[in-house]
């Protein structure tokens, strides 16, 4: 150990003399020895240019004031403001005004493992545990907590996720959800169906979004962050057509009786399954019905991962196995190509003859 550098538990910490000659001890916050090293470098630098050092204090805040200093600064910057928040809201019920300071690994785990107890899927702890982290990053940048606190919390593991699950429904399933569903829900199903847009896309879908005399909608911020057209087919035109459109209300989908745009649909859309006889089905799994019937008729996998608005082709690539016309096309070019004489070939073996 260098001197002037010692560890207390698992955080490193400084002893130097200061402008007085009496000794100053003081927390690196870290459990690296390079960050103490090169605050103890820094300290004994300002000491020989005649400067006392300020030693940074942090208060010993709660994870409540975390989350609601956290909620405050992610409102104008995050697409998934919303989410997070109801996400946060359960964070808050679990741990409450614990001190900041008394999160480690552990206890994350334990509220890891709570989360599991209650039925949720891996993919959506992981989600709680991403935005955990990202807090206990911003708390340091805030000078909220140290970062050892932060660096305990970045050793929870994330939970293996099984992505693999493609539901989708047939044709007339389809045909048999839409039409068990009710009057307001109806257009909204249709829309996912005919365009593969998600819920949250869907419900904030405005007017001015949406071109009917050139046949496409236009979402500028996307869950990508990425600008992206969507052809309008000859259905969801005259659905969207026959909806009713106020002066006042610029989104397509409203409450006729607030004129607010509908939040969650969740109670229609399942009355809507239970009344089709359709199980084991989610709203995001129309997403999936929209790109499967797409594969599934012909359509080339670069161009639904372009109407998914997918960045990479990986994700589409989970639809392939439904083209198998492909795969045996490319079988039976292969065979002409080696297999069978071209016509220029018998035409050369016949002249040899």
């Amino acid at each position: 150990m260098a001197k002037g550098i010692y560890k207390r538990g698992n955080v490193y910490w400084i002893r130097y003399a200061g402008l007085e000659g009496k000794v100053v001890y003081e927390s690196s916050g870290s459990g690296k020895f390079r960050k103490a090293e090169s605050l103890l470098i820094s300290r004994k630098e300002a000491i020989k240019q005649g400067k006392q050092p300020e030693i940074k204090k942090i208060a010993n805040y709660s994870f409540k004031e975390l989350a609601e200093k956290y909620l405050q600064w992610i409102q104008s910057r995050h697409r998934s403001a919303s989410t997070k928040e109801y996400r946060i809201a359960d964070m808050i019920s679990h741990f409450g005004a614990l001190p900041l300071r008394r999160f480690n690994t552990l206890l994350a785990e334990e509220y890891q493992t709570a989360l599991m107890d209650r039925g949720l899927k891996p993919a959506s702890v992981n989600k709680n545990i991403s935005i955990l982290k990202a807090m206990f990053k911003k708390a340091v940048e805030c000078d909220m907590v140290e970062e050892e606190t932060l660096e305990r919390i970045r050793k929870v593991k994330q939970l293996e996720e099984n992505n693999r699950r493609l539901r989708y429904l047939s044709k007339e399933e389809c045909a048999a959800l839409v039409n068990a569903c009710n009057v307001h829900v109806r257009p909204i199903v249709i829309t996912a169906l005919n365009t593969g847009m998600r819920r949250g896309e869907i419900l904030s879908l405005t007017w001015d979004r949406v071109d009917l005399k050139h046949g496409f909608i236009l979402l500028d911020v996307t869950k990508n962050g990425e600008r992206r057209e969507i052809p309008i087919n000859d259905t969801l035109r005259t659905t969207l057509q026959g909806l009713a459109r106020r002066v006042d209300v610029s989104h397509v989908f409203y409450d006729p009786a607030t004129g607010k745009p509908y939040q969650d649909i969740k109670r229609s859309f399942h009355t809507a399954l239970r009344r089709a006889k359709i199980q084991d089905f989610h709203f995001h799994d129309l997403r999936h019905t929209f790109a499967s019937h797409l594969v599934m008729s012909g359509v080339d996998l670069t161009t639904v991962k372009e109407l998914l608005g997918h960045k990479t082709l990986t994700m589409t690539l989970r639809y392939a196995h439904l083209a198998p016309a492909h795969k045996m096309k490319a079988v039976d070019i292969l065979d002409q190509a080696l297999n069978k004489p071209s016509a220029q070939k018998v035409h050369n073996f016949a002249a040899l003859g």
